[in-house]
């Protein structure tokens, strides 16, 4: 042999080496929670084998460690038939209900027996199928009969083993649910709101979504887990289910925690209450208790019915209930100019995320709850993820509480609100002068069912409304005229206002330093979400912050750093002895932050009234002599002292003060120019869809394009013809009519014309009726976007559904359709090809 093979052999044993290796140090850390090596050390060993497998290419293993990463590529899922069915739950909300459970098994198969319970997760469910040791498939629940193949998107799952250990089984199938833990939830929206993204719901969600993604590489960035629970089959290792659990966590696989053996009502009873007040200390999404027959012989005695084992019931939990303090209630404006009462709380924790605010609805709210100022009110999540106060805790009310009040006036312009008959909501009728208003017509605008201009988001529509560049949606299109302005332009976007000027704990962690110097803002987060006050964190354990996943060598500095209260902050300007005393909430007023910056001669007195004066701290900073001097107690000494602080330290206030500032370069502004261009072909529905009239969403908007033709017959319209339209009600009829009395508006309309906005359809006989009384479904991989063919369909006179049935006419199905094709067969609808189809509509002009 020679040299060259002699090192081949080397290597390929080495690769081998070092799967086994990361396989083997990943289950210490994901699922034993135990790890030998630190992270650096993981990662050496990572890129080795990395760098091993592109030099030998022909060993290429899809199970190695290196494919957690997941890939760069879009696939169709394709569905896959469940070799036993996965069958849902049935729910009970009550103890008798679960009695009555325990005695319709018990007459069935005697008294002998007892039940394991288990926690609920809420997320979605997986089948994992494992062939001589490497998973092979992993296959959602689907319809229960079939689901979806997202074994690449598994497969970066840590807590999922893509190579089994020990004595396991050449075939074996294993099924769990997949889920988002909190804190990378709240971390996932944070990053979704600042790059104006719509927000997820709720971890589930959020899980569910993540899986069904294309792209495996950034499903491997979601962090999501994955709790196994059931085997099913007619193969068993053990009598009993919890044995068998037990069997398979000895061959690597991730077995739920917290299971109880029950032997009774009682027991049973007793495991739900204590979750039930525990699992709010839980950083993974529970909803309630899963109660199995253990044995496994009992159980297929037990059987199932048509949707349901017979053998198991989920105890789904109430709401979790909790009392905190109203601080104020505030008012937005949306774009339609309704105005929303919010709540404004102090912060408590419930259902795994800290909840600052909770919407009010609307007036008629405020009065059914009869609520006051400073009252002390009962919040629950709805569905477990929105907040809401159900109840207020009248009977520690101040004597002197005022009743709130909803507001008169725009918050926004001042204007008198109007609450029209039949509404609950009040609404600022100012469209044209209201920013909220102007600022949401424009996004609205630009939306992707609207005229779709590309990368003209929130940061873009605030920052030209507010620079007087454009005063409505029609000037969008004067902006090439403007494009030496647009280059360069910035904005600075302040954080949100909940109760009063705050600053959250992650982002003075992250501006201190505390504990390491250029800490990642990162960390920062992953800190203050676990401990969220500073006292708490300086108490932090080794083992906890390596388990939020910091890095260890900074772990141990943040650990050697607050050994010792003396050494708890060396930086000459800011003291974090002063922050201890004051940072106990997950948000820190600015006031006791400036206190704690130890600026000569500004105590906290003088702190809270430049907080006062002005909000944020950044203003504070950029605040002149004269503008200082204005302040309640600040004389000519603190003045100086604070602009010389200022001056000195400008780089902490703006990580402080979690300064998010946009700016527009040329490349963005030659892009957005181009979209803006494109957007004047979108066509009549999408422009009158874009305009925003009250009441009126798309469907309303192609009915009254397909209808009127063009913007001018729908100006001339009157009440009469507007609700002779199929569903149009007289509500509808009445925005529109206003909408187009307003001379501001039709003069916005005049100006969008004249730049060569379609604003009129085609008339061509009766092409849009050639699909009329005929249902579509589309399905499968096809050469334009689902909403293409939507939008031909709909402009014809047709309709669209999700799912298929015995009124559906034709599928539209393109490349790996897959249980939509096979029922449209049963059923014998007519397939049609992307071909096809063209075919029908050509024949039918």
């Amino acid at each position: 042999m020679d040299k060259k093979q002699d090192v081949k052999v080397i290597e390929k044993d080495r690769i081998l080496e070092l799967r086994e290796l990361l396989e083997k140090y990943n289950r210490e850390y994901y699922i034993n929670n135990a790890p030998s090596v630190s992270d650096i050390e993981f990662d050496v060993l990572m890129h080795e084998l990395e760098a091993l497998e592109l030099l030998h290419p022909e060993l290429l293993d899809i199970n190695s460690p290196t494919r957690r990463v997941g890939q760069d590529i879009s696939k169709e899922f394709t569905q896959v038939e469940h070799k036993y069915p996965m069958l849902s739950l049935g729910n009970t909300y009550n103890e008798g209900e679960i009695r009555d459970f325990d005695k319709r098994v018990r007459k069935l198969v005697g008294d002998n027996l007892t039940y394991v319970c288990e926690l609920k997760y809420d997320g979605t469910s997986i089948s994992l199928i494992y062939k001589d040791g490497n998973l092979i498939k992993a296959v959602t629940r689907g319809d229960g009969i079939r689901g979806d193949d997202v074994t690449n998107n598994v497969r970066t799952i840590r807590t999922v083993p893509l190579k089994l250990i020990g004595d396991y089984p050449p075939d074996f199938e294993i099924r769990g649910e997949i889920f988002m833990p909190f804190d990378v939830f709240e971390q996932l929206n944070e990053e979704k709101q600042k790059n104006n993204q719509a927000l997820f719901a709720n971890p589930r969600n959020a899980a569910a979504g993540t899986l069904k993604m294309q792209n495996s590489s950034i499903v491997a960035k979601r962090n999501l887990m994955c709790y196994l629970y059931y085997i099913p089959g007619e193969t068993n290792f053990a009598d009993t289910h919890y044995d068998n659990l037990q069997k398979a966590k000895t061959w690597g696989l991730n077995i739920a925690p917290y299971t109880s053996i029950c032997s009774n009502i009682e027991d049973i009873m007793a495991f739900i209450d204590k979750w039930d007040k525990e699992r709010s200390n839980l950083n993974v999404p529970i909803d309630g208790v899963v109660i199995k027959v253990n044995n496994v012989y009992l159980q297929n005695r037990l059987g199932y019915t048509a949707k349901t084992p017979r053998w198991a019931i989920a105890y789904k939990f109430k709401a979790e209930r909790i009392e905190t303090k109203l601080l104020s209630v505030t008012y937005q404006v949306g774009r339609t100019g309704t105005v929303t009462p919010v709540a404004n709380l102090s912060p408590v924790h419930i259902a795994g995320t800290t909840v600052k605010r909770a919407t009010l609805h609307n007036a008629d709210i405020i009065k059914e709850l009869d609520l006051h100022e400073n009252d002390y009110v009962f919040i629950e999540k709805g569905g477990e993820i929105i907040p809401k106060i159900v109840a207020v805790n009248s009977a520690i009310r101040a004597k002197n509480a005022k009743p709130i009040q909803f507001i008169e006036f725009c918050p926004s312009c001042g204007t008198k609100l109007i609450r029209e008959d039949g509404e609950a909501r009040y609404y600022c009728p100012a469209a044209n002068v209201c920013l909220p208003q102007i600022i949401g017509g424009i996004e609205h605008f630009v939306s992707r069912q609207a005229m779709n201009i590309d990368g003209f988001g929130k940061e873009i529509s605030e920052m030209l409304v507010s620079s007087g560049i454009i005063k409505n949606v029609a000037d969008i299109y004067s902006l090439v005229e403007s494009k030496e302005k647009l280059l360069g332009m910035e904005k600075i976007f302040y954080p949100d206002v909940y109760f009063m000027p705050t600053i959250p704990l992650s982002r003075v962690i992250y501006a201190f330093g505390i504990g390491i110097k250029n800490m990642l803002l990162k960390d920062s987060r992953l800190i203050a979400n676990k401990y969220m006050n500073l006292r708490s964190y300086s108490k932090a354990t080794l083992e906890e912050l390596i388990g939020l996943k910091i890095n260890s060598t900074n772990a141990i500095k943040i650990i050697n750093y607050f050994k010792s209260l003396d050494s708890l902050f060396t930086n000459d300007s800011v003291t974090l002895g002063r922050l201890m005393e004051c940072g106990e909430v997950e948000f820190i007023p600015t006031d006791y932050i400036i206190y704690a910056m130890n600026i000569p001669g500004i105590d906290l007195e003088k702190s809270n009234r430049l907080a006062m004066k002005y909000d944020f701290l950044y203003n504070v900073y950029k605040a002149d002599y004269d503008s200082l001097m204005s302040v309640n107690l600040i004389n000519s000494n603190d003045a100086i002292s604070i602009l010389t602080f200022f001056k000195a330290n400008s780089s902490l206030v703006r990580k402080l003060n979690t300064l998010q500032i946009f700016r527009l370069q040329k490349t963005s502004v030659d892009k957005l120019l181009l979209s803006i261009e494109k957007s004047k072909e979108r066509g009549f529905i999408a422009l009158l869809y874009g305009l925003g009239i009250r009441h009126i969403g798309i469907t309303a908007s192609r009915m009254l394009a397909n209808h009127f033709k063009n913007v001018d017959n729908l100006i001339k319209a009157d009440y009469s013809e507007l609700v002779e339209l199929d569903d149009f009600g007289e509500q509808m009829a009445n925005s529109v009519l206003d909408f187009f009395r307003n001379k501001k508006n039709l003069y916005m309309i005049n100006k969008i014309k004249s730049f060569g906005v379609v604003s009129a359809i085609e008339d061509n006989g009766d092409m849009e009726k050639i699909f009329e009384g005929k249902n579509f479904v589309i399905t499968g991989k096809l050469t334009h976007s689902r909403d293409y063919f939507k939008d031909i369909i709909l402009n014809n006179g047709g309709g669209v559904n999700d799912s298929v049935s015995s009124k559906t006419n034709y599928l539209i199905a393109g490349e790996k359709a897959g249980s939509k094709l096979q029922k449209a067969r049963k059923l014998g609808i007519e397939i049609l090809n992307e071909e096809q189809f063209r075919e029908m509509l050509n024949n039918n002009k």
